[in-house]
């Protein structure tokens, strides 16, 4: 049995993504920040899959403390891991809000947790046979600007968003030699287009469209040798040219280093 680890899988793309690898028969392992909800969900979902193999861990995401935290608890008490989905994040905000540790708000959530989870969680990954890594990013993408990262000269929410999740695939891209050694592939995907989530008021794609493009890369047979690309829903594609910037790519790796202290 093959267990799978989804970051904020509490609601929305996440919690459809559990729900279908509940009954794809994986170990599930949950993710939020609300205890009593975490736990009603694993509850919920045994009930409707069949499948009691599964569990809940909590960690606040604006605190990349609470992130370093969770990674070690699923170090400690998983023996194996052979999929990661890192699916938390927040959507484009009206207002500037920091971190515990003072880093832009998105920035932190969306792309500085995702590089500590990824990190932290190789060893374990690496274990497994088929060891996966999906990065849950966006069609909406902005080259990251070193001199003002977290916008403190100009900040808006879409570009906070977009280059939060541009980083997202650079940091996939530049990962991914390094990782395949490991035997561990990572992939990043926009899942659908403004999917009806609780971060999302005018849909235009359907959630089902969403889970099916994750499910795809965490289960799918045929692209278990499949590393270092972009997906848009269930297709490969290109990303924003400053993701295949090499330089660029460097410098967001050792800029990630510095700011969570790895």
């Amino acid at each position: 049995m093959k267990t799978a680890l989804i970051t904020g899988s509490t609601d929305g793309l996440g919690k459809g993504v559990a729900i279908e690898l509940a009954r794809k028969n994986y170990r599930v392992l949950l993710h939020g920040r609300d205890p009593e909800k975490g736990m009603a969900l694993v509850n919920d979902i045994k009930i409707l899959t069949g499948n009691k193999n599964m569990c809940y861990y909590n960690a606040d995401f604006s605190d990349l403390n609470a992130v370093k935290e969770l990674a070690r608890e699923i170090i400690e008490n998983e023996a194996s891991l052979d999929v990661l989905v890192n699916n938390a994040g927040l959507g484009i905000e009206d207002s500037k809000r920091l971190s515990h540790q003072g880093h832009e708000m998105l920035f932190q959530v969306n792309y500085l947790a995702t590089y500590m989870m990824t990190r932290m969680l190789t060893g374990l990954l690496s274990n497994s046979y088929d060891g996966r890594i999906v990065n849950i990013a966006s069609a909406g993408q902005e080259p990251l600007d070193f001199s003002d990262v977290m916008l403190d000269k100009a900040w808006s929410g879409y570009q906070a968003y977009c280059q939060s999740k541009l980083s997202q695939i650079a940091m996939t891209f530049e990962l991914a030699d390094e990782l395949f050694v490991k035997g561990i592939s990572i992939n990043a995907l926009h899942p659908a287009s403004m999917m009806p989530t609780k971060i999302v008021s005018h849909s235009i794609d359907t959630l089902e469209m969403g889970i099916k493009s994750v499910v795809k890369l965490v289960d799918d047979e045929d692209l278990k040798s499949v590393t270092g690309k972009y997906f848009f829903k269930t297709v490969q594609a290109e990303s924003h040219e400053w993701a295949y910037d090499k330089k660029s790519r460097v410098k967001l790796i050792n800029l990630s280093y510095d700011l969570t202290g790895l």
